[in-house]
């Protein structure tokens, strides 16, 4: 049983957990009615890495994210409403719907904003960075998420290099689930693990199972630690697995992407199923109280649906608009 995680915390990051693999499940179920036209690369399967690393973050902590962003941007605390209505397309949407799923943004929450482009979210965490070192704001932390495939990016090392010489305060988290869309990572680079790679650059590399919620929350909390005390920055490698394939509802199994085997191996490991199990055999949480928690998770987002759909198309008049 943890000792050094309070029992208020655990349950913060199954909740957290829950609302992100239900969002993604209600997303899988409405998509197909092609209201929503935005494409979406789901997360399920990758839930214990935002809860745990966004459990440790403050309001005016900034987090950087990828194309598949739904569950950090719920871990940092962003209005499902608005999310959800820029799924739809919607004028009430986070991005007044000129984004969609990809381009999710939030300021008030530290959600400047999500870029699609493989590895650029990496040097916009490390000027984020660098700006609260300018503002003497070392405190402020920002975080980059991004995959195996951005390690491919120049832009990696490129940050990795200038974020070290100065002792910026950001994590590297990288979700490791093995495909750059449905290139292995085997097929694109030596057999090294990513975090060994932080080495290099002078700053601890961590890799730990990214499907043990506990696990990410401890190393992402050291991390975050040394980041606030003017230690610079930290490499963490969380191994993970997307259960859907690279973009939209489905698994690319059957198209032969990726081996049945494999995925329904990964399937056993359930980061939820796994934290759930957990809490129940310890007497943390009840089954009246998981019961209570879906019911409260799925009332909010019945009414996220029904904002979504609800909401004011674009005026074909503001087309032009914050374009420069």
């Amino acid at each position: 049983m943890q000792k050094d995680i309070s029992p208020d915390t655990l349950i913060k990051l199954y909740t957290t957990m829950l609302l992100i693999r239900s969002l993604e499940q209600r997303v899988s179920r409405v998509y197909p009615e092609q209201e929503i036209k935005t494409p979406v690369h789901l997360c399920t399967g990758q839930e214990a890495i935002a809860a745990g690393v966004c459990a440790h973050l403050k309001k005016e902590d900034t987090i950087f994210s990828t194309h598949r962003s739904h569950g950090h941007c719920i871990a940092k605390g962003m209005d499902l409403n608005s999310m959800v209505a820029e799924f739809y397309g919607k004028s009430n949407g986070c991005s007044q719907g000129r984004g969609g799923s990809m381009h999710l943004v939030d300021p008030e929450h530290g959600i400047p904003g999500t870029t699609a482009i493989v590895g650029g979210c990496i040097p916009l965490a490390v000027g984020a960075a660098l700006s609260s070192v300018l503002r003497k704001e070392r405190e402020t932390v920002s975080v980059a998420f991004f995959g195996d495939g951005a390690m491919d990016e120049g832009t990696f090392h490129e940050s990795l290099n200038f974020a070290s010489l100065k002792k910026l305060p950001v994590l590297f988290v990288c979700e490791n689930n093995f495909y750059a869309t449905n290139s292995p990572q085997s097929a694109r680079q030596p057999n090294v693990k990513i975090a060994s790679r932080a080495a290099g650059y002078g700053m601890p590399g961590v890799e730990a199972d990214g499907n043990d919620v506990l696990a990410v929350y401890r190393h992402a909390g050291d991390a975050v630690a040394r980041a606030r005390s003017g230690h610079g920055p930290t490499l963490l490698e969380f191994t993970t697995y997307r259960w859907n394939g690279h973009v939209g509802p489905t698994p690319d199994i059957a198209t032969g992407c990726r081996p049945a085997a494999e995925h329904e191996a990964w399937m056993k490991k359930c980061p939820l199923d796994k934290f759930t199990t957990y809490l129940l055999n310890h007497s943390l949480l009840s089954q009246a109280e998981r019961d209570r928690i879906i019911g409260d998770i799925d009332k909010k987002l019945d009414e996220a649906i029904a904002f979504g759909k609800a909401g004011p198309e674009p005026l074909v008049s503001e087309l032009y608009d914050h374009v420069w």
